[in-house]
């Protein structure tokens, strides 16, 4: 009777092993869904493809990432966007921001081309958890546009998803931006052509170019630290909702408080459909700048202090 018992439980033993052997293998085939973005076979927007991955260190992650970035299409569908004639010399991660340094070949590339490997190179790797922000460079040197203009710190915010045709237009635009004059304590206005993304907004644009600072052949001075990053900019009913990091609040520009703060506001103001300003550091309003200026205050534009 024992033995009959025994021969009974061994199937199910068996049964039992299967299925954990099954549910083990299961676990090892699940793992984090990433999108990689490739430029599409006619170079007028990104697509993306999913790839799944268990990998969660931060380096070995991103060297997944770029692999996949640089293989190409058996079906010729899309573009790998590091695939092309330039290379990745390497990469350094500095707080929540990736830096990306190419070799010069990265310059040869049409403007349109650049803008979507660029846009397909950042929405793939700000999915990385802990990377919030990328730049590039071109042999150490930062990437600057087709204009000239100082690219800058860039996220996946700034290349809108529009239905699978994101960034097929380069326009060029005329924007008036209120620079420190000479002394630091008053502003100029200056006029500026930019050719631009058309789907970066133009209040984005503003605040980029300020960030960047003046142009040669300007005669005024910067006005906010260069390092500072933008963390969104949008309009709502007039008001210009202006978030930007920390960094913002260190400034190392000898220039009055009131300089800074209306040199923002002056130049979007100038925008159309913008009335006043408000400004943020990581989304709080409920900070004071320089100590003397609160920017819970909603911000008008203020011609007191321009030449």
């Amino acid at each position: 009777m024992l033995n009959k018992k025994k021969w009974i439980l061994l199937p199910v033993i068996s049964v039992l092993l299967l299925v954990c052997a099954c549910g083990q293998q299961g676990k090892k085939d699940v793992g984090k869904t990433y999108k990689i973005y490739y430029v599409n076979r006619d170079e007028t927007g990104v697509i993306s493809n999913e790839y799944v991955t268990e990998t969660t260190d931060r380096d070995e992650l991103l060297g997944e990432l770029l692999q996949q970035m640089e293989t190409g299409s058996e079906k010729l569908e899309y573009k790998a966007p590091i695939s092309g004639t330039f290379q990745l010399l390497g990469t350094t991660f500095s707080e929540d921001q990736l830096i990306l340094n190419f070799d010069e070949n990265y310059r040869l590339q049409p403007v349109i081309s650049e803008i979507l490997v660029r846009a397909a190179i950042v929405r793939t790797l700000t999915q990385i958890d802990g990377v919030s922000y990328l730049s590039f460079q071109v042999n150490a040197e930062p990437l600057l546009d087709a204009s000239g203009a100082l690219v800058g710190v860039m996220n996946a915010d700034q290349f809108i998803d529009n239905a699978g045709n994101e960034i097929n237009t380069y326009e060029k635009v005329k924007l008036t931006l209120y620079l420190a004059d000479e002394e630091g304590d008053g502003l100029k206005a200056v006029t500026r052509t930019v050719v631009y993304n058309s789907n970066i907004s133009m209040e984005r644009l503003v605040v980029d170019q300020l960030i960047a600072g003046p142009d040669e052949n300007e005669a005024a001075f910067p006005t906010i630290n260069p390092d500072t990053r933008v963390v969104s900019v949008n309009v709502q009913d007039g008001i210009c909702y202006v978030n930007l990091d920390s960094t913002f609040l260190t400034q190392i520009y000898n220039v009055t408080s009131e300089v800074t703060i209306y040199s923002i506001t002056n130049s979007l103001v100038e925008l159309t459909n913008v009335n006043k300003v408000q400004i943020s550091i990581d989304g709080d309003s409920n900070v004071n700048y320089k100590e003397n200026i609160s920017l819970s205050t909603v911000f008008e534009r203020n011609l007191e202090i321009v030449e």
